[in-house]
């Protein structure tokens, strides 16, 4: 297998379960716990701007209605993205892609990209994402790895910056997605964990692909895991798998 600079532990959405979703805020509270790697979420708002948000709609986890991919970047900067979560953050701005990757690399950081585009604006995403992750991290020690669950997307990033490795995401790995993975020419299977055959990770290994699981938030199911020969593990439950794998994160 290719090598594998990723720590095995990764702070799921920036932050886990303790700050916003997918803000500087959560990638900051990550960092300060010792976390090397965080995973998020990159859309594109109206005008192309690539921004962190998981979701298609904005109500979930801005004080915004509708699709990001209605407004501009300039409406969307403007929103509340941290009062959902705790009156601590307040205030906290939606994210742009660009503003993330700056923060990541100015402390050492690593990225798991997952690009998440608007239905009906997979090519352009992947491709805008891919364009903008040659551009931020051009000489960088570590690259960042995408995933995505659209195969369009993760097929355009692969064609406009081939060099930035590729993981294929599924909600369930099926026999079927062993062409998905050779197409892509992923280096990695992430999928969820509590619907994953233990046994598949010799199969998987054998064939060259790195196996890394969400989310897990139980202390004694990531040892499980990590002990059955799993490359990495996506967390929300920051705070009790710092204590737990210290030496993983």
């Amino acid at each position: 297998m290719k090598d594998w600079p990723y720590p095995r532990i990764v702070a799921h959405r920036g932050g886990g379960a303790l700050a916003p979703e997918n803000t500087l805020a959560a990638i900051r509270l990550g960092q300060a716990m010792g976390y090397r790697a965080h995973e998020f979420d990159v859309k594109l708002s109206r005008d192309d701007v690539a921004i962190l948000l998981h979701d298609e709609t904005l109500e979930r986890t801005t004080t915004g209605r509708g699709r990001a991919a209605d407004m501009d970047w300039t409406a969307l900067k403007a929103l509340d993205a941290g009062s959902w979560h705790s009156q601590e953050f307040r205030g906290e701005p939606v994210a742009s892609f660009e503003d993330a990757a700056r923060l990541l690399l100015s402390n050492d950081t690593m990225a798991h990209i997952e690009i998440k585009p608007t239905p009906g604006l997979d090519a352009l995403t992947g491709q805008r994402v891919g364009e903008l992750t040659r551009q931020y991290w051009k000489g960088a020690k570590v690259p960042p790895l995408f995933s995505s669950f659209s195969f369009e997307a993760l097929m355009a990033a692969k064609k406009t910056a081939p060099e930035i490795p590729r993981g294929w995401l599924v909600p369930e790995f099926t026999d079927a997605d062993w062409s998905r993975l050779e197409s892509l020419g992923a280096v990695s299977l992430h999928t969820n964990w509590r619907k994953f055959d233990e046994h598949n990770i010799p199969r998987l290994h054998e064939r060259g692909y790195r196996v890394m699981l969400y989310t897990v938030n139980d202390v004694a199911a990531a040892r499980s895991l990590l002990a059955a020969g799993v490359d990495g593990l996506f967390t929300d439950n920051l705070r009790e798998f710092a204590e737990a794998f210290p030496e993983l994160i």
